[in-house]
């Protein structure tokens, strides 16, 4: 694995940077308390060439992998703006159609979403279902020539401004009688599919829904792949998934880091600044080090990832890392600034409950570990 960067990644970097500082947290902050999309700074990246840096020149992508996609959601993050819709629209399902759609579906699909065009959110998680995907009652069953999709999605993110949806429902029973599952791409305006806000405390530009498919008529051309072939295509896709996330978790602990720092340098209480006294500068450094040690293992995964090793365990454990370093950053941010943390002029209470949110989304803390204890230490199965 390579530890350095290459110069053509230290240049997307620095890239990258320049245009998140161009909007930054304040941008961010705007537009999530007035109900408002992050759509400039979408379009900035966009424009740049990198929303669909990880998919096939080909089909307008940047031709590179994960590991590039993840520094730009790191450092999307870092700058306080992070845009979502990347994880969801070409880290998943870009990825799945890439890897598993006909020349067809590539040529309809990808290049709108490699260049920003459009959108295309993932839609699993089931009100009933949790992690458990053998378990999802969303079920498609043919009519003709068309497939009819009807059930319940939930924590849907962003449908409200994508045009498509990758949907993952159950065509039948396999012999141990776990759901067969298959993907469909999905118009957002799709006739039969109606969507419900879910008020969170999350303050962010991109809203989370409840979805209700009534016998949504999609064509066959929509199926992604053969049938009942989408428990292969969907973990294919989680991976980039977790490591963005990840990604983006190590950006909002270095935001949250470098407000820590700089405060504690600034802010003196008995006439030296508050960082010299070892009851916080050990918690920050300790931070600091943690942070540092979930980069590399996210690093790992997406270099695992982008040249066909298994990245499985890597990838868990980046997410799992990634969310503990970001939470503890956040939380001595948070000590650091005393009452301070508490006033929206130093956007640490924003920050809680979306990098807390890694600790349980995309995959939670526990499953994740159950994941390690089984398939790393040969543990035997717990649920």
């Amino acid at each position: 694995m390579v530890v350095v960067e290459t110069s053509e990644q230290e240049l997307l970097r620095r890239t990258v940077t320049g245009i998140a500082g161009h909007f930054g947290e304040a941008y961010f902050r705007e537009k999530a308390r007035a109900g408002e999309k992050s759509t400039e700074l979408w379009d900035a990246v966009a424009e740049a060439g990198f929303i669909g840096v990880n998919l096939p020149e080909e089909y307008g992508g940047g031709g590179l992998g994960i590991t590039e996609l993840a520094i730009v959601c790191e450092e999307l993050g870092a700058a306080g703006c992070p845009l979502l819709l990347i994880v969801v629209s070409p880290a998943i399902s870009g990825a799945i159609i890439a890897a598993f759609g006909s020349d067809e579906q590539k040529g309809r699909w990808l290049p709108p979403i490699a260049t920003g065009r459009e959108k295309m959110v993932f839609a699993i998680t089931e009100p009933d279902a949790g992690s458990n995907s053998w378990n999802l009652s969303t079920s498609a069953r043919l009519d003709g020539d068309d497939w009819l999709i009807k059930g319940t999605k939930y924590y849907i993110s962003g449908v409200d401004e994508a045009e498509w949806m990758l949907v993952v429902a159950r065509t039948g029973e396999d012999e141990r009688g776990r759901g067969r599952l298959s993907l469909f791409v999905v118009p957002t305006d799709a006739p039969g599919l109606t969507r419900h806000p879910i008020d969170v405390a999350i303050v962010a530009p991109e809203k989370q829904f409840t979805l209700f498919f009534d016998d949504v008529r999609v064509p066959a051309l929509h199926l992604i792949g053969a049938e009942g072939d989408g428990f292969v295509q969907l973990f294919y896709g989680l991976n980039p998934e977790r490591i963005t996330g990840a990604a983006y978790a190590i950006g909002a602990g270095r935001l949250a880091l470098d407000k820590a720092v700089r405060y504690a340098n600034e802010r003196k209480v008995w006439k030296v600044p508050i960082g010299a006294h070892q009851g916080l500068a050990h918690p920050l450094a300790k931070a600091k080090i943690e942070l540092e040690l979930a980069k590399l293992m996210t690093y790992k995964a997406a270099w695992q990832y982008d040249n066909g090793e298994n990245a499985a365990e890597a990838t868990n454990m980046a997410n799992y890392a990634a969310a503990e370093a970001a939470i503890a950053c956040v939380d001595i941010a948070i000590q650091v600034h005393g009452g301070n943390a508490f006033s929206q002029e130093f956007g640490l209470t924003d920050m809680w409950w979306g990098t807390r949110l890694s600790r349980t989304a995309p995959v939670s803390r526990e499953m994740i570990l159950n994941f390690i204890a089984q398939q790393s230490l040969g543990l035997p199965k717990s649920y």
